[in-house]
């Protein structure tokens, strides 16, 4: 019998481990079938794996609460890494991995990941066809930016989504008690696409929205946005706006360009922050009412004590899926959301050729923001309403959440 090898990649979110703990069960009830003999988990991804860092999963298979923990433990716990595998299928480098998974007899390769890793499961599954390797290639999404193509939404979102809706609320709550005019910007994560941005929409679903919500999918106008500060001073002392770190102006210049360092990661993307910075000095200067900025910066990935109920069960169900694919034949496939119709929530786990889907980006359709590009239309509230729905039971010792680490 083969060996199956799971691995984590590219940014953490409060899901990706319920999605690892979905494909240990997976696996666990693939080795009852005696269809697979043991499970591995990359330590730091295909960086781990180059170096033959990699740990035994099996102990997990049996361990409900140890799975469970794991499931509502936010981050990567078996690590990550931002690493560029190369396009050439016949690459040197290509030879040093399968001969790990062949020492290993790793016959099924499952990764877990956004664009970047999707990009990296089409290429392994490129060398190992080159290679004619029987090695099975299985990409399992994750992203809270929820920019995958090919898939309803992403595992991980609806976490951090339900995480921005209610600090925006709470923001929104803190705001109201003044009646001198202030500005607070909410700075949301999101370079191309504006999902998380529109998630601070759905404070709406509970009471007040912000005023303004911009996304990287309009052209960002500077005396625009000016305008429409104005407008809503006009109305109310206390004015928030929430908007993308992506936005962009016509030109395609980031708002935040000023701000940013040019530093890029290993798949050339630049770092961004600064948008947010750069708008509340932009109201102090022209405007000259109290004015701040708030970036929600790394929680919006880890915030584990506000997880989605619906986020966590399909990324369990995903990762089980992930497997059950795998044993069926399938290679070169990423696992996707259906979402099926009808007036009650419900999505259907298929697969997708993975090459047709690395390296593109999903963003929010314009159909979903307001004419004037500075709001959301009701379609976009009904499309991410059931994503944040229902709470998880976090275990709790002397007054803070339990979380699972390896030893």
């Amino acid at each position: 019998m083969k060996n199956a090898i799971v691995g984590q990649s590219g940014g953490p979110t409060a899901a990706i481990n319920a999605t690892l703990a979905g494909v240990i069960e997976g696996a666990a009830v693939a080795q009852k079938q005696g269809k697979i003999g043991h499970l591995f988990g990359m330590q730091n991804g295909m960086e781990g794996l180059l170096e033959g860092r990699m740990r035994e999963l099996d102990f997990l298979f049996s361990d409900t609460e140890g799975r469970e923990l794991l499931s509502h433990t936010p981050a990567s716990a078996l690590g990550s890494c931002r690493m560029k595998l190369p396009s050439d299928p016949n690459d040197t480098l290509y030879d040093r991995l399968f001969k790990v998974l062949e020492a290993h007899a790793i016959g099924y390769v499952f990764y877990i990941g956004g664009n970047d890793s999707m990009d990296s499961t089409a290429k392994l599954t490129a060398a190992a066809a080159a290679r004619q390797k029987d090695i099975r290639v299985i990409g399992v999404p994750k992203t809270i930016d929820n920019d995958l193509c090919g898939t309803d939404h992403t595992p991980g979102y609806g976490s951090a989504a339900k995480y921005i809706a209610t600090v925006t609320s709470e923001v929104l709550c803190d705001c109201a008690v003044y009646t001198k005019k202030a500005v607070t910007i909410i700075e949301v994560m999101g370079r191309d696409a504006g999902w998380l941005t529109a998630a601070a929409g759905l404070s709406a679903l509970n009471g007040p929205a912000p005023d303004y919500i911009y996304l990287p999918e309009v052209p960002f106008s500077l005396d625009g946005f000016l305008r429409d500060v104005n407008t809503a001073l006009e109305k109310h002392p206390n004015v928030v706006v929430a908007v993308s770190e992506g936005v962009r102006t016509g030109e395609g210049r980031y708002v935040g360009e000023a701000a940013q360092s040019g530093v890029k990661d290993a798949f050339g993307h630049t770092y961004l922050s600064g948008a947010g910075k750069t708008l509340e000095l932009l109201v102090r200067e022209k405007i000259g009412c109290k004015v701040r900025s708030v970036e929600l910066n790394l929680p919006q990935r880890c915030a584990g004590h506000l997880l989605s109920r619906v986020d966590i069960q399909e990324s369990l169900a995903i990762g089980r899926a992930a497997v059950a694919y795998a044993m069926a034949g399938e290679s070169g496939r990423m696992m996707v959301f259906v979402r099926e119709r009808g007036e009650e929530y419900a999505v259907k786990i298929a697969s997708a050729d993975v090459s047709e889907i690395a390296n593109g980006v999903r963003t929010v359709p314009r159909s979903y923001i307001n004419e004037q590009g500075n709001g959301l239309t009701p379609a976009c509230l009904t499309y991410l309403a059931p994503l944040v729905c229902g709470e998880v039971n976090i275990e709790y010792r002397q007054g803070l959440p339990c979380h699972f680490r390896f030893r």
